[in-house]
């Protein structure tokens, strides 16, 4: 919390579970407003789960406070109007335009048996107009390269003009241009509008760079929480990725480059193995990669792993 301002997010004591397995424990955060916050962590450490807690879409115990409403408990056009979620691998209905598909980001807004205003065009102009999507807008959202979809969803998500943005691998599927554009932009809104940002992200130097605080989680836990400097470090990636990293400190942030195996590139037998790697009480994720993905207030959306 900052200064008599209440946080934009706020956690206590939550957890979670996924098919009756506890993937979530005792999470406590407090996000002020304005902030952007990287959430980093090897695949199934509890990041998209954490998230999808905060814009209510699973069950979570302990205490939530996301803007002004309490996801699971309040409306869910309620929670639409205050929280935004880019999933990582949406659903998109068969049939639907570029354009219906981002509009339906206004759903929050309209009325129930209303319709959309001439208010409700105009937003969705400029963020077709922000994200360069104008020569999208009467394709059909089916018919999209992975990178093109992923630019949509986020336009839907901001069509909604949410208080807190969550965002979840934004940019996995886009080219390093189209990352810096999407990535850049969400930053200006932040800083022009006062969004919050909440995004779990696997590449460690692009969080590191928009993320003025990173939250490092393991088997569901926090087990980091700071600027980047004091997160990422090679013991701790380390630790708790049983990865081998260089963490080079820049002028506009850290940044962390894999070394390669010895063993390997000289055609030796393979060495250790990075669980092997793992000093005495380090952490180690063997859980498969997780894409999971559920409803971001306006759409269902599918579940698959933690």
């Amino acid at each position: 919390m900052t200064g008599d301002h209440p946080p934009a997010v706020a956690c206590a004591g939550v957890g979670a579970e996924r098919g009756g397995i506890e993937v979530l424990h005792e999470v406590d955060l407090s996000i002020a407003a304005g902030a952007w916050v990287s959430l980093v962590g090897p695949n199934g450490s509890g990041k998209t789960t954490l998230l999808h807690a905060l814009a209510g879409l699973v069950p979570a115990t302990g205490e939530i406070r996301v803007a002004d409403v309490s996801p699971g408990r309040s409306s869910r056009r309620a929670t639409a109007r205050a929280v935004a979620l880019m999933p990582q691998r949406p659903v998109v209905p068969e049939g639907v335009t570029v354009r219906e598909l981002i509009h339906l980001g206004r759903t929050p807004h309209i009325a129930r048996f209303g319709s959309a205003t001439r208010h409700d065009r105009e937003i969705v102009d400029r963020v077709v107009a922000r994200l360069e999507l104008e020569e999208f807008t009467a394709r059909s959202a089916t018919h999209l390269s992975g990178g093109e979809l992923q630019r949509v969803v986020l336009a839907r998500a901001l069509a909604q003009q949410p208080q807190v943005l969550l965002l979840d691998e934004p940019t996995s599927a886009l080219d390093i241009g189209h990352q810096q554009q999407v990535l850049d932009l969400v930053d200006s809104l932040r800083r022009e509008e006062g969004l919050t940002v909440v995004a779990a992200m696997h590449d460690l130097t692009s969080a590191a760079h928009y993320g003025e605080r990173l939250i490092l989680l393991n088997h569901g836990r926090i087990v980091a929480d700071g600027p980047p400097a004091e997160v990422l470090t090679a013991q701790r990636i380390a630790e708790v990725y049983g990865a081998r990293v260089e963490v080079l400190d820049r002028r506009d942030g850290r940044a962390v480059l894999p070394l390669r195996d010895a063993n390997f590139s000289t055609g030796k037998p393979f060495g250790p193995s990075a669980r092997e790697n793992t000093r005495s009480g380090a952490s180690w994720s063997g859980r498969p990669p997780s894409g999971e993905s559920l409803p971001d207030g306006t759409l269902p959306e599918e579940t698959e792993s933690p």
